[in-house]
């Protein structure tokens, strides 16, 4: 199929080179030049306005939308006028599920289809195939779920419910998250700290070869120490938030719902701020693993 594309960040134009891979075809924008460029290497249409990106797509739109959570409002409030009757707009961001709610419900007064997706895997599943948590209105998935299919891992994708649930379950997933990655990290600073002299590379390796805790985290933790030795010198042990922890924390106090190692581990993060630590370090260089997040120390 033929669809809208807006958003070519680290995980836009990976999806978007994979679309192409899979037969379809792609307009897309961004306000960097450079990614343009790239995604128009790669074999997509690239328009500098939303306004040509609207017309060059066939009469059954589908517009997906990449950008960060705090300017999708921006974005839609300069696409809405464009939009018809039938149309479905995608969010794959990190969008607050609340918001999303908000914003489909405007649209469908509009008798726009608002479809969104809680995205896991980072650049490389974006670029190779994702986890996929999609919401919005069930016929709209059956129908484009060939395109899921496309952007997806085998098996890598499903439908959540109604507007708002992809995100929702991607938001608790991120808050899970939180906890696992913190928990390697405490664990590992204790056996940095012990008397025995250990080869945490080598304990990292042993612990993701059918331990019981073995996972795709111990696996980036091992890499990371390939690429920056197990002191993680050059690794900040200041670890930033992206805000869907806080929100699974958020959501958690509304319901009634103690989650101590999720609040904690956010806690953390933000008390990591001015006082870096080893588990800092290695929270941080598993998210640099799987995300792309800039970690260094300044």
């Amino acid at each position: 199929m033929k669809i809208g594309y807006i958003g070519l960040g680290k995980m836009g134009l990976g999806m978007v080179k994979l679309l192409l891979e899979k037969g379809h075809e792609v307009v897309a924008t961004d306000p960097n030049v450079d990614a343009m460029n790239e995604a128009r290497e790669a074999g997509a249409e690239v328009v500098s306005n939303l306004e040509d990106l609207y017309a060059a797509l066939p009469n059954e739109k589908f517009i997906w939308l990449m950008v960060p959570h705090n300017i999708v409002d921006t974005v839609l409030s300069n696409l809405s006028p464009l939009l018809k009757s039938g149309d479905v707009v995608m969010d794959g961001g990190n969008s607050n599920f609340k918001e999303t709610v908000r914003r489909g419900a405007a649209l469908a007064e509009k008798g726009i289809d608002f479809m969104d997706v809680g995205t896991s895997g980072g650049p490389a599943g974006a670029r190779n195939g994702a986890c996929m948590m999609i919401g919005g209105a069930r016929a709209q998935f059956d129908k484009y779920e060939q395109l899921f299919k496309d952007l997806s891992i085998e098996n890598g994708y499903a439908y959540m419910g109604a507007t708002g649930a992809g995100h929702f379950v991607k938001m608790v997933h991120n808050g899970i998250e939180y906890g696992m990655m913190q928990a390697i990290g405490e664990g590992m600073e204790i056996l940095q700290k012990s008397n025995f002299n250990l080869d945490l590379k080598e304990v990292s390796r042993i612990y993701n070869t059918g331990s019981v805790i073995e996972s795709r985290l111990v696996g980036w933790l091992g890499k990371a120490y390939d690429e920056e030795g197990v002191n993680l010198d050059a690794i900040s042990g200041e670890v930033s938030h992206s805000g869907e922890g806080l929100w699974t924390v958020e959501e958690a106090k509304a319901a009634g719902i103690p989650v101590p190692v999720i609040e904690g581990s956010l806690q953390f993060r933000e008390d990591s701020q001015g006082n870096p630590s080893y588990t800092g370090q290695v929270v941080s260089a598993l998210r640099n693993q799987f995300g792309g997040h800039s970690v260094k120390k300044s």
